[in-house]
């Protein structure tokens, strides 16, 4: 044993000096964290959470997010040294281009790392969702004797975490629900980069989150083991109650000059601390990221215990699918990301009987015909179920008493919304929605940025999008919020202008699996758009279409190109331009994404090149400009909104036929 170091204590301090050298490495960082961490990393890791590192994507491991995303030094060592397909050498390149190792977990890009986290408080919210997705799928699927779901949800927290709003929106609604398979770790380590925590909160977690209908329980020195292991054990007893585990460490536990200061917090130690407090640890060697092959051999147990656990899941799988055929294959489906067969026959055909309506009432109804062979697409709102729409008719609400309940109420949370859709998402199995007011896509915005970042499959049905709300007045009036969402990398953006482009958009948005979809939706009715005369509203998969051409023959002097409501007044302003004699071309553009994505053939078709664009939408026109090039103009509002009748605000801020028609007249 090097220096007489017990070999637990041994691998334990294998992580924390591994945390410092890769930081001390990398020129930045955070090692203090994960040197306090380390002890609570090695119980979970090699005997408590069921996870197999030889197949990170096994269905019934346990989930693990580490909310404190700046302390990502701990999870990659633990990852390394439980057998995961990460190596030392991606240790050493800590924080450098093309690395395995980034400054804060990033889902798809480690082995083994649940979502990304960093913006703190994201990481809770995640968890909440993967254990809301755990529920859901073990009320649908177990049968007795036969629990083929059956895993944990872990997250670890620090101050800062539990400081961010996320976290007390997701704390109440986990404890509402009552989600007792999840467990959390409070980082009590008193200390944020500014200094000691009392300067800024004097929060009574412990009150906080038993309030909020948690168990809570304390660990008061997380290097004693058989503490770790004692909460653990308690917390697996209640069933009916998440468990916060308040857990006190010093950060840059170790460190003589550094330890329970913020110095420890987000810089390198330095290579003397660093010296001084590897004799402390009585480490056996002054080189950089050494790993004694004994602590690597004990932490690489947790593989052989993995590879046990899953053999052992299978076996059981094996059983249940004898049993239950019906029910393993569909499981199977859900887990592989495969849609139904047949299930784009759901999506209603409006007529003019049915479709001059909202297209938030249009979506409503989509919703409502195709969940029904869309098992997996669940959701609700953030208090908003009558105005959004998001209600699936029939199904019960998701409860401690209803798990396998489709209809979520988020409660007035749209930023804990987002966030546990994502965990959801994450989770696998499930195709999570959500609804909310357009303009209050601000609050939810983070969690919407890490969904584009990992790439999950979350619908935002987005209601009320413009001025054309109306009496609401400007606080409810989104203005700026469709550009903003559009600059969002990986964001599929959807606004349909009738009945019916709302139901090939909700087409896309469930075939979509490469990132989350917005839809844009009415709050006020929108007349159906007759296809026997106009474009089939097919051409919204591919972003953009020709709606109405120039009589035939006629080369159109300009295109007209509006999204959403707008294309009602895009189509009255080329009725009035032909009345003159002036030829134009109608272009409904519901998604800029999907066009930008089209052959530049297809681009070409739709928006010929030389011929002049006006574009027309209530909303800021920064996103247009791309489209409508050096010579066009955009009809559109930069101020905001006002509380009337919508007719008034469309009329008073110049979103009109005749204010698009001028424009294409000015450069004629």
């Amino acid at each position: 044993m090097s220096q007489n170091v017990p070999l637990q204590q041994l691998a334990i301090n294998t992580v924390r000096t591994l945390a410092m050298d890769a930081v001390q490495a990398a020129e930045s960082g955070h090692p203090g964290t994960p040197m306090a961490l380390a002890p609570l990393a090695y119980a979970l890791y090699t005997r408590h959470v069921r996870h197999n590192p030889a197949d990170p994507h096994w269905p019934d491991r346990d989930r693990v997010v580490l909310s404190a995303g700046h302390a990502s030094m701990l999870l990659y060592a633990t990852l390394y040294l439980s057998g995961y397909d990460l190596s030392l050498e991606q240790i050493k390149n800590f924080r450098q281009w093309g690395s395995q190792t980034p400054g804060h977990p990033e889902f798809g890009h480690t082995a083994g790392i649940e979502t990304t986290t960093g913006p703190l408080g994201q990481g809770v919210g995640n968890a909440v969702g993967m254990a809301v997705a755990e529920a859901h799928l073990a009320a649908l699927f177990n049968r007795e004797d036969h629990a083929v779901i059956d895993h944990w949800t872990w997250f670890v927290a620090g101050d800062g975490c539990l400081q961010e709003g996320i976290s007390h929106e997701a704390a109440s609604f986990a404890g509402h629900q009552k989600l007792g398979k999840l467990i959390g770790f409070f980082d009590d380590n008193r200390i944020t980069i500014d200094g000691r925590t009392d300067l800024s909160c004097s929060d009574d977690a412990a009150k906080r989150f038993e309030a909020y209908g948690w168990q809570v329980l304390h660990i008061n020195d997380v290097n004693d083991q058989a503490q770790i292991d004692a909460a653990i054990a308690e917390a697996k007893r209640d069933t009916t109650r998440p468990t916060l585990v308040i857990t006190r460490t010093i950060i840059g536990f170790g460190s003589p000059n550094r330890a329970d200061t913020a110095k420890a917090h987000g810089e390198p130690l330095g290579k003397d601390e660093i010296a001084k407090t590897k004799e402390v640890y009585g480490w056996p060697s002054q080189e950089p990221f050494h790993v004694p092959t004994e602590a690597l051999e004990h932490w690489r147990l947790a593989k052989e215990r993995g590879v046990n656990m899953q053999a052992e899941w299978m076996r059981r799988f094996a059983e249940y699918a004898k049993t239950f055929p019906s029910e393993a294959k569909e499981l199977g489906r859900r887990w592989h990301g495969d849609l139904p067969v047949q299930w784009e026959r759901a999506i209603p055909e409006f007529t003019a009987e049915n479709g001059s309506v909202a297209s938030r009432a249009a979506s409503g109804t989509v919703l409502n015909a195709i969940a029904p062979g869309v098992p997996e697409l669940i959701g609700g709102s953030a208090d908003l179920s009558g105005s959004n729409l998001t209600t699936v008719k029939g199904s019960a609400a998701f409860s401690p008493t209803q798990r396998g309940g489709r209809n979520f109420f988020f409660g007035i949370r749209e930023h804990a919304m987002g966030s546990v859709m994502n965990g959801m998402a994450l989770h696998g199995g499930i195709i999570p929605y959500g609804g909310t007011f357009l303009v209050f896509a601000d609050y939810m915005r983070p969690a919407i940025r890490l969904a584009a970042l990992m790439r999950q499959q979350v619908i935002y049905v987005f209601t009320h999008d413009s001025i054309g709300l109306g009496e609401d007045g400007p606080t409810h009036q989104p203005v700026e919020h469709l550009s903003a969402l559009r600059v969002i990398p990986n964001l599929l953006v959807l606004r349909p202008a009738d009945s019916t482009e709302t139901a090939e958009a909700w087409r896309a948005a469930v075939k979509h699996r490469t990132g989350p979809v917005a839809l844009v939706l009415t709050r006020q009715k929108l007349p159906m758009i007759d296809r026997a005369t106009h474009g089939a509203a097919s051409g919204v998969a591919k972003g953009a279409y020709v709606l109405k051409d120039a009589p035939e023959g006629a080369k159109p002097t300009a295109v007209i190109i509006a999204s959403g409501s707008e294309v009602e007044i895009a189509l009255k302003a080329q009725a009035q331009l032909a009345s003159d004699g002036v030829g134009t071309r109608v272009v409904s553009m519901p998604s800029m994404e999907l066009f930008a994505q089209q052959p530049r053939e297809y681009q070409d078709s739709v928006l010929p090149p030389g011929v002049r664009r006006v574009a027309v939408e209530a909303a800021h026109p920064m996103s247009w400009h791309r489209w409508v090039g050096t010579d066009g103009a955009v009809v559109g509002i930069e101020t905001f909104g006002a509380s009337a009748p919508y007719q008034k605000l469309y009329e008073e801020y110049g979103i009109t036929a005749k204010a698009v028609a001028d424009a294409v007249r000015a450069r004629r």
